[in-house]
């Protein structure tokens, strides 16, 4: 669709996603939502009536996602950006999602409201030490690590869930050791995703998934392909994409989880 400009001065698509069952505005130029954040939504365990934090929002796409998705389910968005958090309120206003998702403007090292079901998130890829930043804030923002590393993203997740919840995190699979190191802190039960861009081919990115006070095993790992040979998305990735059906990872063992 055709960019217009909003009354901020900046120029905004709108665009479809699960098959047009969300309609979001987002910035036509610099930080884009692909399929990323519809795919992290899609393998959070949610049921109705839950309550879920998104941290480092963007324009809302995982956390309105999710909600389009489980009907019931209670989400509030956290990002740095205002811009980003007034297109969030907006996409959940245009919508009908606004009674059941909030946006707010914060750092994800801020304390937040603990006792969460599910905490997801999708952070910036790229450490800054070793990035082309570029010169558009918006996009720099939000795939180039800023004063919160990946390590304070997975502290604030582990704090804001509550005992037996999970996190849920999307990343580049260059830093899957990494992001299993740091979540299997304070998080068991991890759960692995490698996303395929094609059958034989490496993952570029990881879905990674643990449940607090949960005793640490070994990860379980499936694998999802997205594409076919001739680039069209494969029929389990298209159910999810276009159909918003769920990402089904490893099942949970029925152990005890410490409070």
């Amino acid at each position: 669709m055709a960019a217009v400009t909003d009354a901020a001065g900046m120029k905004v698509s709108s665009d479809r996603f699960l098959g047009g069952r969300l309609q979001l505005a987002q910035p036509a130029e610099g930080y884009r939502a692909a399929i990323d954040p519809v795919l992290l939504a899609a393998a959070v365990p949610a049921a109705p009536g839950d309550s879920a934090l998104d941290l480092g929002c963007g324009i809302g796409t995982a956390g309105l996602c999710l909600a389009r998705r489980v009907e019931g389910v209670r989400v509030t968005g956290i990002d740095l950006q205002g811009m980003l958090i007034d297109l969030a309120r907006r996409n959940a206003r245009d919508n009908h999602l606004a009674d059941r998702v909030a946006f707010a403007c914060g750092d994800v090292r801020d304390e937040h409201h603990r006792g969460f079901d599910h905490v997801l998130a999708n952070p910036p890829y790229l450490e800054r030490a070793r990035a082309s930043v570029s010169p558009n804030p918006i996009k720099a923002m939000a795939n180039v690590e800023g004063d919160a590393r990946l390590a304070d993203w997975v502290v604030a997740a582990i704090r804001a869930v509550r005992p037996g919840g999970t996190v849920t995190f999307i990343h580049r699979a260059d830093r899957g050791p990494e992001l299993r190191r740091l979540m299997a802190e304070g998080l068991g039960h991890l759960r692995q995703c490698d996303l395929l861009p094609r059958a034989g081919a490496a993952p570029k990115r990881i879905i990674l998934q643990g449940v607090k006070g949960a005793a640490a095993e070994t990860v379980a790992t499936t694998t999802l392909i997205l594409h076919e040979p001739d680039g069209r998305f494969t029929a389990a990735a298209d159910s999810i994409l276009r159909d918003a059906a769920p990402l089904r990872l490893a099942p949970q063992p029925l152990d005890p989880v410490a409070a």
